[in-house]
């Protein structure tokens, strides 16, 4: 009996899988992130052996064992991507300093006595230093200007201005010639201006110089004796109503005013009924008059302090009365200048002194006794 052609059986199949798979696996991919590993081409399994026939006709041999499949390589990891460096982060730009502020320039004193004022500090700036404050300028009046302080890291400031004068002028002279006036509680007009004369004693002389309103006095042993020469102002308007009230004078002096005197302006009021004086100079020292009330500053003209006293039973421009005086006492001397009425009588007030209605303002030479003469080339009082 003629043997069927050998089958392949299982094993058969298991082998042509096997070397189909191995000839599938091939180089794995390489990852083109990184390096992959290389696959090794796995080795194909070994043919299985055929089983060998029986004898004498008996069944076939046993079907060999399949070769076992070789395995398949492995396919290589590939590398992973490499992570790249973190940017770095830029470092932030530093903060400027900032530009300190200079210290602005002190104004300086103004003329006729104001304090000039330094440069105020310059604030200095966080980085380098301010720039250096400008100092004030040097005062021309009163005190000096505070000295003016740099910003930091600046220079010092400005020097400090010089102390003012109270002002200067010039005396000068009165006119030639002249006209005498010696009889007492005597008035006159010369110029814009009215003269007065009284006297409660031997009396003596009041001249005046044409037109102008330059005037000169002069007394021998008289009691009181008083000279001036200024506005008379009607008696119907308070001190506020007439404006801005000021004199001028200046003048020279020499003898003596006996045991008192006062040379500067001089008045009365009514209503209530007020005699007033600002004492700017004197022959016997600028002395007190009364009970004082206080003491004032004028720029640019002086310090005054203040007095009231009361007169009884006294000689008035309303026969014998009783009436206080207000007195404003210059605290150094002068022989001239500018005199600010209006701010004397709103330093008064201030100090509760009551004025009434302007009688007179007049620039005055007062002596109590002695022998003298004075001449006053300036002598002049506006309102308005």
């Amino acid at each position: 009996m003629a043997l069927p052609p050998r089958s392949i059986g299982v094993a058969g199949s298991s082998l042509l899988a096997a070397l189909t798979l191995a000839a599938c696996a091939g180089s794995g991919p390489v990852d083109e992130s990184g390096a992959g590993g290389t696959s090794s081409t796995g080795s194909a399994g070994t043919t299985g052996i055929a089983g060998r026939g029986g004898a004498g006709g008996d069944s076939g041999g046993v079907t060999g064992t399949a070769g076992t499949t070789g395995t398949a390589g492995v396919t290589g990891t590939a590398g992973t991507t490499g992570t790249a460096g973190v940017t770095g982060t830029a470092g932030t730009t530093g903060t400027a300093g900032v530009t300190g502020t200079a210290g602005t320039t002190g104004a300086g004193g103004s003329a006729g006595g104001t304090t000039g004022r330094g440069g105020t500090t310059g604030t200095a700036g966080s980085g380098g230093g301010g720039r250096a404050g400008q100092g004030g300028t040097t005062g021309s009046g009163g005190s000096g200007g505070a000295t003016g302080r740099g910003g930091t890291g600046g220079a010092s400031g400005g020097t400090t201005g010089s102390a003012g004068t109270s002002g200067t002028c010039t005396v000068g002279m009165v006119p030639s010639g002249g006209t005498s006036h010696c009889s007492s509680n005597q008035s006159g007009t010369v110029g814009s201006q009215q003269w007065t004369i009284w006297s409660s004693g031997s009396g003596g002389c009041l001249i005046t110089y044409g037109s102008t309103s330059a005037f000169s006095a002069t007394w021998s042993n008289s009691g009181d004796f008083l000279a001036r020469v200024g506005l008379s102002l009607g008696s119907n308007k308070t001190y506020d109503q007439f404006g801005t009230m000021a004199a001028d004078f200046a003048e020279t002096k020499s003898g003596s005013g006996g045991g008192y005197s006062s040379i500067g302006v001089y008045g009365w009021t009514v209503s209530p009924l007020v005699e007033w004086y600002v004492t700017e100079d004197s022959w016997n020292g600028q002395g007190t008059s009364g009970t004082k009330k206080g003491t004032f500053t004028i720029d640019g003209e002086g310090t005054y302090n203040v007095y009231q006293r009361m007169q009884n039973n006294q000689p008035s421009i309303q026969g014998t009365a009783s009436f206080p005086q207000f007195i404003s006492i210059r605290t150094t001397a002068r022989t001239c200048g500018h005199i600010s009425l209006t701010k004397h009588f709103e330093a008064w007030k201030g100090m509760g002194m009551t004025m009434g209605k302007m009688y007179e303002a007049k620039v005055l030479v007062e002596a109590g006794g002695g022998m003298g003469r004075i001449d006053f080339p300036v002598a002049s009082v506006t309102a308005q």
